[in-house]
């Protein structure tokens, strides 16, 4: 796995760095409402079904973010938009503090979804472009262990201050990333190879035109992507409501989501490495797969040490399935686009799926079971995934600077 590591330059491990400490402290920043949804109800005086409905707004308005700052990078180059969308997603979060009203916090956590929207693409182009293909099955693990990264710092935040500081000082740790990762890509990361070494940009292509005449690849990844998106927001936004319902303290919950989010950083990186020698989709059909197992302990098992396990099970096959989404979103991306392309067919796949949280909550209520409301929605995206995947493209090792 860290053969890959083997021969990088300093502008290549910068770049990676870069993007990955920007997924993570975005991740961070969304992932602190899920610990929260309880006490901000009680403030303003409304149920968790409602204000699990700011999840729905963010990732609704993720789209519109990937959309706006893609097309930017692929006019202006990923570094300095990549710096732009930082400092907005880390001011939006951070306001998330001083809302006065259930209304401004609605407005406040789709603005921010429109910031957390850019991230994920711009750095996965600016990686891709910058690194050897050969390094591409593990930086694309790298890259989405972020996402996991960033929830384990929030459960962390979580276990550490949420009792000193309340809710609203929770968010006001989404000030660090404009504080410390700003400075840090203006200073050390350079543009893509593909603005810098060749001396031009990428063909400028109208995103209605590259949907038009790549329709059939965008509809797939689309798709694929709102199968993906209840996959990860299936197993991991209702979870820590879960454990506060069972009565697990803030301190042992946090614990916990640390255990399996570690759980989830190690089948990233295990995972998409794996992806680099047998395929894309091969890699991703057989974790889906290995998933359904693990639910069994996750949602049903009322032993503590069971329900670690499977926790940890579960987010290993879950994000390690996802590890290979950064790779091979960027080979199947047309020329010309990839700034814009992945993250938008992400993002979209989000719009999706955006109401999975309530919709689990809605289930939860209905049936009166958190197991079910829980076990329901990765027990069957799992075998959708796996067989939009079998029947899916594949570009494993396309060269991307000669393709756009």
């Amino acid at each position: 796995m860290f053969d890959a590591l083997k021969g990088w330059t300093s502008r290549q491990k910068h770049a990676v760095a870069a993007s990955y400490l920007g997924w993570t402290l975005d991740a961070m920043d969304f992932f602190f409402l899920i610990f929260v949804l309880n006490q901000i109800a009680a403030e303003f005086g409304t149920d968790r079904k409602t204000v699990a409905l700011a999840t729905t707004l963010t990732l609704a308005f993720r789209p519109l973010g990937a959309f706006i700052f893609g097309r930017l990078a692929d006019h202006y180059g990923r570094r300095p938009i990549l710096m732009l969308n930082i400092a907005i997603y880390s001011i939006f979060s951070a306001s998330t503090a001083f809302v006065p009203n259930l209304t401004m916090f609605f407005v406040v956590r789709s603005l921010f979804g429109i910031g957390m929207g850019g991230v994920w693409g711009i750095g996965a182009s600016l990686s891709m472009e910058t690194i050897n293909p050969k390094s591409r099955g593990f930086v694309s693990g790298l890259l989405q262990s972020g996402y996991c990264s960033g929830y384990l710092i929030a459960s962390a935040v979580f276990a550490l201050l949420f009792e000193h500081v309340g809710w609203r000082g929770i968010f006001l740790v989404g000030l660090v990333p404009s504080m410390v990762l700003i400075p840090y890509v203006y200073f050390a990361v350079q543009e893509s190879p593909l603005y810098k070494d060749l001396g031009t940009k990428p063909a400028s292509v109208s995103i209605f035109a590259m949907l038009r005449d790549n329709w059939k690849v965008s509809l797939y990844c689309i798709v694929l992507m709102t199968a993906f998106n209840h996959f990860s927001h299936g197993s991991q936004d209702f979870y820590p409501n879960y454990m506060q319902h069972r009565g697990f303290s803030s301190g042992l919950l946090g614990t916990i989501a640390i255990l399996y989010n570690i759980g989830g950083i190690i089948g990233c990186w295990l995972i998409a490495s794996l992806s680099q020698k047998y395929g894309r989709r091969r890699t991703m059909i057989t974790a889906a797969l290995l998933a359904i197992p693990t639910v069994l302990p996750w949602a049903f098992s009322s032993d503590v040490s069971l329900i670690i396990l499977g926790t940890i099970g579960i987010n290993f096959f879950v994000q390690g399935c996802w590890s290979v989404i950064p790779a091979h979103l960027n080979e199947l991306a047309p020329a010309g686009t990839r700034g814009t392309f992945p993250g938008t067919v992400y993002q979209l796949g989000n719009l999706f799926a955006s109401g999975c949280l309530p919709m689990q909550i809605w289930i939860q209520e209905s049936t009166g079971s958190y197991s079910w409301a829980l076990a329901s929605v990765p027990l069957a995206v799992a075998v959708i995934i796996s067989l939009l995947l079998w029947k899916g493209p594949e570009a494993h090792g396309v060269e991307m600077v000669k393709a756009g």
